[in-house]
C-alpha cells in the first residue's frame, strides 16, 4: 500500500472521529495587539443582518471623480461628504479605494439621511480595497449619524491626515451621535484610529449594532459619550471588537499631552441597555477596559488585558461578566494605584443584581483590593453571585472586599493569593484559606497554574495539566462553552478556559482541509502537504 494511501486512510479515520465529536472549530483567543476574530456562539447566535432591498440606487465615490458627475461607476463623485447628502431610503453609496481628505465643516462630514425599516441608507467602502478618511484643520468628526436611522456604514479606514503637521493635523471624531437621538444603526468592518477624542462618540441610540471594529489610539477613549437625555444607550450589541491604546494618541503626539486622563477602551453614562459586549478585546487603555454603566450590561467572551486602571467596571443593575479574562491591571507600571480588576458600584441604586461567572482574574501589582463591590456605599445593598471563577492575585495586599449591606453568593470558585492572609471580607467577616470552604460548596484555595501568566504583555490563562480548576466547577448557572467557544462538559472546569480533554484536541475543520490537500488539491507530495494541518488538528495545548 502507498505511503499516500496509508495517509489519506489516516485522515479520514481522524475525520470520522471528529464528526463524532460535540466540540466544534474554535479559533484561538486574540492575544493582546491581535485584532480579535468573531467567535460563533453556541448559546445565543448573532442576529440575521438586516439587507438593504435591491430596488435602491448605487452610487460611486473615487479620488478622481467630480461633484458634477452623476455618481455612477464610470463617473463618480469626488468626495465621500458630498455622496452622503444625495442619498435616499434604499440607496447605497460605494466609497471607492483610495485616500479622501477631510478639512471642510461640515462639507466633507458624512451625513447621510435616514432610511426606512424596509429601504436602509447604506455606506460602504469598495470591497477588497477599503479606504481611507482622514480628517484635518480640528475637523468635528468624519461620519455624523446624529438623528438618524436604519442607516449601516461598512469597511471604512478613519483617521488623521498622517501628510499634516502641527495644528493642522488635528482630527477630533471618527463617528458621532450627539444632539438628536439615533436608532437602528450598523457600523461594521470599521478601522477607526489616531484621533483626537473619541473614536465613537454617541449620546442617544437605540439598537445600535458595532461589529468587527478596530477602534484604537483614541485620545478621549475608543467608544464613550457625554450623558443620555433619551435613555442613552439602548439595545446595543458590540462584537468582534478590538477598544484598544486608547489615550496612546492625541494631537500628533503619543498622548502625554491629553487634557483627559483616563481614556476606557468602553466607558459610557448611565443608560437603559442592554448592552452586549461579546467576543472583543480591550487592552492598554490609559483608562478602564470595559467601564459601564448602563444597566442589562453582559460582558462575554472577551479578553481585557494590560489597562492601567479597572479592568472592569459595571455600576448598573443586572448586569453579568462571563467567559472573560481579565489580567494586567497598571499595564506594567509598579506604582501602586486605586484601581482594581473587577469594580462592582450601583452606587445608590440598592438590591442591584450583578453576576460572575467563569471568570478567569489575574493581578500582578497588588497593593488594592483584587475586587470590591460597593466600598463607596457600604450601607446600599447589593446582590452577588460569583461562581467557577480564578481569583489570582499575585501582589501583596490584594483581598476581595464586598460591603456588608450586600449578599453574595459564592461557589465553586478558586482563590490563589500566595502573598495575602486574607482571602475575601464580606464586612466584619474575613475568610483566609483555612475557612475558605464555609464561604460556600466547592471554593478552594490552590495554584491554578496558567499557562503563562502576564503583566504589561501577552499571557497565556489556558490551564495546564494538574490544576485544581479542572473539574472543579458546576454546570449550574454556567455557560456552555467557554472563552473559546469549547463546549464545558457536565463537571466544568473553574476559570474562562475550559482545559482540552484528550477527546476534545481533534479540530474538524483542519482535518477536512488535511483530506482535500492529500487529495492532490496543491503540488508536493501529500504528505508534506498534509502534514502542518494534521499536526494542528491533533494538537495538544
Amino acid at each position: 500500500m502507498s505511503v499516500r494511501r496509508l495517509f489519506v486512510i489516516s485522515i479520514l479515520c481522524l475525520a470520522i472521529l471528529a464528526c463524532n465529536l460535540t466540540a466544534p472549530s474554535t479559533p484561538a483567543a486574540p492575544t493582546a495587539g491581535e485584532t480579535p476574530v468573531p467567535l460563533p456562539t453556541a448559546t445565543s447566535p448573532a442576529p440575521a443582518e438586516t439587507t438593504v432591498p435591491a430596488a435602491g440606487r448605487t452610487f460611486y465615490v473615487a479620488p478622481n471623480g467630480d461633484n458634477a458627475n452623476p455618481g455612477t461607476r464610470e463617473q463618480p463623485w469626488a468626495t465621500p461628504g458630498y455622496g452622503s447628502r444625495q442619498l435616499a431610503p434604499g440607496d447605497t453609496l460605494i466609497i471607492l479605494g483610495g485616500r479622501y481628505t477631510l478639512r471642510e465643516y461640515d462639507a466633507d462630514i458624512l451625513t447621510p439621511p435616514s432610511g426606512t425599516p424596509a429601504a436602509w441608507i447604506t455606506i460602504r467602502g469598495e470591497e477588497g480595497h477599503r479606504p481611507v478618511l482622514a480628517g484635518r484643520e480640528d475637523l468635528l468628526t468624519a461620519i455624523n449619524l446624529s438623528g438618524v436611522q436604519y442607516v449601516r456604514v461598512e469597511n471604512l479606514e478613519i483617521t488623521h491626515d498622517d501628510t499634516a503637521t502641527g495644528e493642522a493635523a488635528w482630527f477630533r471624531e471618527g463617528v458621532e451621535i450627539l444632539g438628536a437621538p439615533s436608532a437602528h444603526i450598523v457600523l461594521k468592518d470599521l478601522y477607526i484610529h489616531h484621533i483626537d477624542e473619541f473614536g465613537i462618540n454617541i449620546q442617544d441610540v437605540e439598537d445600535l449594532q458595532i461589529i468587527n471594529c478596530r477602534v484604537e489610539y483614541c485620545g478621549f477613549g475608543a467608544l464613550g459619550g457625554p450623558a443620555g437625555e433619551h435613555g442613552g444607550w439602548r439595545d446595543v450589541t458590540i462584537r468582534g471588537c478590538s477598544l484598544s491604546w486608547s489615550g496612546h494618541y492625541y494631537q500628533g503626539g503619543d498622548g502625554s499631552n491629553r487634557p483627559y486622563d483616563r481614556p476606557d477602551g468602553f466607558g459610557i453614562e448611565p443608560s437603559q441597555g442592554p448592552i452586549l459586549i461579546e467576543d472583543t478585546i480591550a487592552e492598554h487603555n490609559y483608562g478602564d477596559g470595559l467601564d459601564s454603566k448602563a444597566a442589562n450590561t453582559v460582558i462575554r467572551r472577551a479578553v481585557v488585558a494590560n489597562n492601567a486602571c479597572d479592568g472592569v467596571k459595571l455600576w448598573g443593575p443586572d448586569s453579568r461578566i462571563e467567559n472573560t479574562l481579565i489580567y494586567g491591571r497598571g499595564d506594567g507600571n509598579p506604582e501602586p494605584s486605586p484601581w482594581a480588576a473587577i469594580v462592582i458600584a450601583p452606587e445608590e441604586q440598592a438590591n442591584a443584581h450583578f453576576e460572575i461567572i467563569n471568570v478567569t482574574v489575574d493581578d500582578a501589582l497588588g497593593r488594592n483590593y483584587l475586587m470590591y463591590v460597593q466600598y463607596d456605599h457600604p450601607d446600599v445593598p447589593a446582590h452577588l453571585t460569583i461562581r467557577n471563577t480564578i481569583f489570582s492575585g499575585r501582589g501583596e495586599e490584594s483581598p476581595i472586599y464586598v460591603n456588608a449591606a450586600s449578599t453574595l453568593i459564592a461557589d465553586h470558585n478558586l482563590f490563589y493569593l500566595p502573598q495575602n492572609e486574607v482571602i475575601l471580607t464580606h464586612g466584619d467577616t474575613a475568610y483566609t484559606c483555612a475557612d475558605i470552604a464555609s464561604l460556600g460548596p466547592g471554593n478552594l484555595c490552590g495554584d491554578p497554574r496558567f499557562v503563562r501568566p502576564a503583566w504589561g504583555e501577552p499571557g497565556d490563562y489556558h490551564l495546564q495539566a494538574g490544576s485544581p480548576a479542572i473539574d472543579a466547577g458546576t454546570a449550574n448557572g454556567a455557560p456552555t462553552a467557554d472563552l473559546e467557544n469549547r463546549p464545558r462538559d457536565a463537571q466544568p472546569d473553574i476559570g474562562a478556559y475550559e482545559y482540552p480533554s484528550a477527546t476534545s484536541r481533534l479540530f474538524l475543520p483542519y482535518v477536512l482541509r488535511a483530506l482535500a490537500i492529500a487529495g492532490g488539491r496543491s503540488g508536493g507530495t501529500a504528505g508534506q502537504r498534509a502534514t502542518p494541518d494534521v499536526l494542528r488538528a491533533c494538537r495538544i495545548w
